[in-house]
């Protein structure tokens, strides 16, 4: 088990830097100069190139990447260019809390509706509720996360008045006021991760139903909610949970999207407002914050193999 760990991790190591390669050099081939856009395009030829002195990008790229990853590797992610030209590791400490917060109980949210559907719906097979179920599914899948929660601000905010439509409120001042106001985004993310979650407990859980010691059970007149939650639902976990860990990074995707919409200044917020403002390190540094949260989830998965099924390991 150690090995492979260790194999991973340094699997991981590879995929970050192959991340930050990416990212960085893509970012120098979007239009537009970071310089004029902390100028607002105003400044002259010698405030440019002093600016540009200043932060190092008159410089040939690969010196600024292997400088940048020089700084990585020691935990120093850079300062922002635009603004109050704050430490980039500041921004994401102040700001990757909210996004933990929203993903977390968005994940809350969407175990919530998608474990129980799920096995209403491969209990009851080919009938209307496995129907319903079904395409209230697909339902979940094909609506934009923004546009949904669009609809909830405008019922739940606008007509009923019942919880705050933006903003965001730290634990430390209160478990409801927090709660209260990431109730609405954890909707809006958790119910399309719940209909692709829902749909795997599904299928996995009819494979499971039709095995000979599921027909053995049964013909022993066990009952059937042992049946199912002590025999049934564990050894159906395995797909689902693989299909879990690779949906987080959908999970993270719908949080970029919807902390803009209820104005969560969450890492998702601090990234896109950073590309619209050329402001390479904060940028950089967020998604290869991002990417190390999706490979860590990943490798929580694979561990967590290990727990559900005793009989799996890593040799």
């Amino acid at each position: 088990m150690t090995g492979y760990l260790l194999q991973r991790l340094l699997g991981a190591l590879v995929v970050m830097f192959a991340v930050a390669t990416l990212v960085f050099f893509m970012l120098r081939l979007l239009p537009g100069d970071p310089i004029q856009t902390m100028l607002f395009e105003m400044g002259d030829a010698d405030a440019v190139e002093r600016l540009r002195a200043k932060y190092g990008l008159d410089r040939p790229v690969h010196v600024q990447f292997w400088k940048w990853l020089g700084r990585v590797a020691v935990g120093d992610l850079g300062n922002s260019i635009y603004g109050s030209r704050a430490a980039v590791s500041q921004i994401i400490a102040e700001s990757l809390p909210r996004t933990l917060s929203l993903a977390s109980l968005s994940f809350v949210v969407a175990l919530f509706i998608a474990v129980p559907a799920g096995l209403v719906s491969a209990l009851y097979k080919q009938t209307k509720l496995d129907h319903a179920v079904t395409v209230v599914a697909f339902l979940g899948l094909s609506m934009p996360d923004f546009w949904f929660a669009i609809v909830l601000i405008i019922i739940f905010a606008g007509n009923l008045h019942w919880l705050p439509a933006i903003g965001y409120t730290p634990l430390s001042e209160g478990l409801w006021e927090w709660l209260r106001h990431l109730i609405l985004p954890a909707i809006a993310i958790g119910t399309p991760f719940a209909a692709i979650i829902a749909r795997m407990i599904r299928s996995s859980m009819l494979e499971v139903l039709q095995m000979e010691y599921i027909r053995v059970a049964r013909s022993k007149g066990l009952l059937t909610p042992r049946l199912i939650m002590v025999h049934a639902f564990p050894n159906a976990l395995i797909p689902v949970v693989t299909v879990t860990g690779i949906a987080l990074g959908i999970l993270l995707t719908g949080t970029v999207v919807v902390e803009n919409v209820f104005a969560i200044k969450g890492l998702g917020r601090v990234l896109i407002q950073s590309i619209l403002n050329r402001d390479f390190p904060v940028v950089q540094g967020s998604i290869f914050v991002i990417s190390a949260l999706f490979i860590f989830a990943n490798l929580l998965v694979d561990v967590l193999y290990t727990v559900i099924d005793p009989r799996i390991r890593y040799d």
